[in-house]
């Protein structure tokens, strides 16, 4: 059997599986969702080929509509095809989907699943867009991270072959679309050897063919169109069985285990959430604390939604459940409850002992879902009368639903390095860390995490890179909030943002800054000062900007902080680290001449060289406030009040 590790995210991880079963794949750009076209434009264009031993044929059309359009005339025409969308994309093809479904067509549409336009436009996730879908007839699949992004994919292809039904896999934007972790893919030969022969052949016998022409596409009349749409209730009835025996030929080559709903925590468990997506890392990390504390608990990650199978249910759920909350991703306005949760009352509503079943919403708009907000709930279940339509991650002081949370909860693996990053948006601090993480999947046996946090403005707005580092598998699908190393790229930020109080206790900081280490306390809040003093912080400062302009890379400053970043954390010996950046500058500037090569290696010596420890001042526990430079009265009205304190 042959494994290819990957360090990627979510989006390449399922557009390198999708290429592999796919002859045409028709797209059109839309956030989150783009790079797996880009992934597959780029790939069909340097030519790539499939399992089928050629490249995909790929179009690029006008919209969205017409490129699901695309997909089901190559779907006719006997090619299987795939598209890329999320959103209000995925809107526009809906009238299409139905088309497909209807006549049987196996075409599979990955989905990074974003937020629709409501009130307001968003380009964050959540599953409002998928569950707009789930009366097309295509079957809904989803995925909750990096790593199942590439194996359920294959599991979607397969199964639409085989059954003749379109899928559609979903994961979380952003969260998982734009988070990088280390993987592993099976090789396209491996994929090849899964797929149903007869069910690819019988679906190519009944293309669109010309030398034997067929009626498609008929309107009916009253008297057959209800028996006609209830003869596939024997195929959807039998697709569930058929995704459980793709899930477990997948589970036997990778070692890892599937099932169309899989349990973790207590066998015995009384209390359960159910949910989908990328909250079941966080879900789990909370059930492994909670039991470990002797509390009976767990968590059912649904995988395959739609069809949705009772029987695969009931056997996956622990007998013993006496509550079970429902978490779903979505606001669905004016509906007794959300999608999944009334798939669950359904589901036991005939059950004489059926257990007591709560609702709750989480994580719209890619709010962030801590472990705190996930006791949360645990915690809610067990009180006599639980509250019933709960959010978890804000707090609603208008209709009062919001669950209380209490203090963070700490669930990270033992052992794992969290750091955080404050950048400005296109400064190259997420590039930086891009490259970082490559560096450290590549060359150990570490486990790593990436996940970059942006507004909605990207460029020149501000960024926050999460990095996660250790000898476990990492699951912790939430932002670091207690860092072991904290860097503030922009020094502005300082007057602006709680940045400190994220370092652990004993951690490193550094700090990007113009400013002499005697000039600190002029400029960086006191209440800074005295964390980094209480906490025993240790503290550094560098100047990228004048290092890399001294080097004629202008405030291209990337690669000193990342040489920086290497020297302190301690990730990997800084030796090593250095090595591996400078063969990188060689592969990724090689082409641009040795005088940029050489400007870039001489970055990174800038990074280690340049860096200052601070002395941290024991007085400093006594600081309060802001910083210490005073006003110059001098300065104009508009600059001493606002530029000046804005830009500080």
């Amino acid at each position: 059997m042959s494994k290819i590790m990957k360090i990627c995210d979510g989006n390449e991880a399922a557009a390198y599986v999708a290429y592999a079963f796919s002859e045409v794949a028709a797209i059109y750009p839309i956030t989150p969702s783009s790079p797996m076209a880009e992934h597959a434009d780029a790939w069909s264009a340097n030519g790539k080929k499939n399992i089928f031993g050629q490249p995909v044929r790929l179009v690029e059309m006008q919209s969205e509509a017409g490129a699901c359009g695309a997909c089901h005339g190559a779907l006719e025409a006997g090619a299987l095809a795939t598209s890329f969308t999320a959103s209000q994309g995925l809107m526009l093809m809906i009238p299409t989907l139905h088309r497909i479904s209807g006549e049987r067509l196996p075409g599979v549409l990955h989905v990074a699943s974003r937020t629709v336009g409501t009130h307001a436009f968003s380009i964050f996730g959540d599953h409002s867009d998928v569950m707009n879908c789930r009366q097309t007839g295509f079957a809904l699949l989803s995925s909750g991270s990096v790593q199942e992004s590439a194996d359920l994919a294959a599991v979607a292809h397969l199964s639409a072959i085989k059954a003749r039904i379109p899928f559609l896999h979903f994961f979380d934007g952003f969260r998982t679309s734009h988070e990088i972790q280390k993987i592993d893919v099976l090789s396209y030969d491996e994929y090849a050897k899964l797929v149903d022969r007869n069910a690819l052949a019988a679906f190519r016998a009944n293309a669109l063919n010309p030398e034997d022409p067929r009626m498609r596409s008929l309107v009916d009349n009253p008297d057959i169109y209800f028996q006609l749409r209830e003869s596939n209730n024997t195929a959807y009835a039998e697709l569930p069985d058929i995704v459980e025996d793709y899930m477990a030929q997948i589970s036997k080559l990778t070692g890892r285990e599937y099932h169309l709903f899989n349990y973790y925590g207590a066998p015995d468990a009384e209390r359960v959430i159910v949910a989908m997506g990328s909250v079941g890392g966080c879900a789990q990390e909370v059930v492994n604390h909670l039991n470990a504390k002797g509390e009976k608990v767990g968590f059912l990650q649904v995988h395959l939604f739609r069809p949705f199978s009772r029987k695969h249910l009931m056997a996956a759920m622990p007998k013993t459940v006496k509550k079970i909350a429902v978490l779903d991703r979505v606001k669905e306005i004016g509906s007794i409850g959300e999608p999944l949760y009334e798939d669950i009352c359904a589901a036991y509503i005939n059950e004489s002992d059926r257990p007591a079943i709560y609702a709750g919403r989480y994580g719209l708009s890619s709010k962030d879902t801590t472990p705190a907000q996930i006791k949360a709930v645990f915690d809610n279940l067990l009180l006599d009368e639980p509250k019933n339509h709960f959010t978890i991650g804000i707090v609603d002081d208008v209709t009062h639903l919001s669950l209380p949370v209490g203090a963070p909860l700490l669930t990270e693996p033992e052992g794992t390095i969290s750091c955080k990053f404050w950048g400005l948006g296109s400064d190259g601090t997420v590039g930086a860390n891009k490259n970082s993480i490559k560096i450290i999947g590549e060359t150990t046996d570490m486990y790593c995490q990436a996940y970059f946090e942006y507004d909605t403005k990207k460029s020149f707005g501000i960024t926050k890179s999460h990095l996660r580092f250790g000898k476990h598998p990492i699951s912790s699908t939430y932002y670091v909030s207690n860092a072991d190393f904290i860097a503030c790229h922009n020094q502005t930020y300082l007057t602006k943002y709680d940045i400190i109080h994220e370092l652990k206790p004993h951690g490193s900081f550094l700090l990007n800054c113009e400013w002499a280490e005697n000039e600190l306390e002029q400029h960086v809040p006191g209440e800074i000062l005295k964390y980094i003093a209480d906490n025993d912080i240790k503290f550094y400062i560098i100047d990228a900007n004048k290092e890399s302009q001294a080097l004629g890379l202008g405030n291209r400053s990337n690669m000193v902080l990342q040489a920086a970043f290497f020297k302190l954390a301690n990730v990997i010996p800084v030796e090593d680290a250095v090595a591996h950046m400078k063969d990188a500058v060689k592969k990724t500037y090689g082409l641009k001449g040795e005088k940029v090569v050489n400007m870039n290696i001489a970055a990174v010596d800038a990074g280690i060289n340049a860096l200052v420890e601070v002395k941290v001042k024991p007085e400093w526990t006594n600081l309060t406030g802001k910083a210490l430079k005073p006003a110059d009265e001098s300065l104009p009205y508009v600059i001493k009040n606002i530029q000046r304190p804005e830009g500080r």
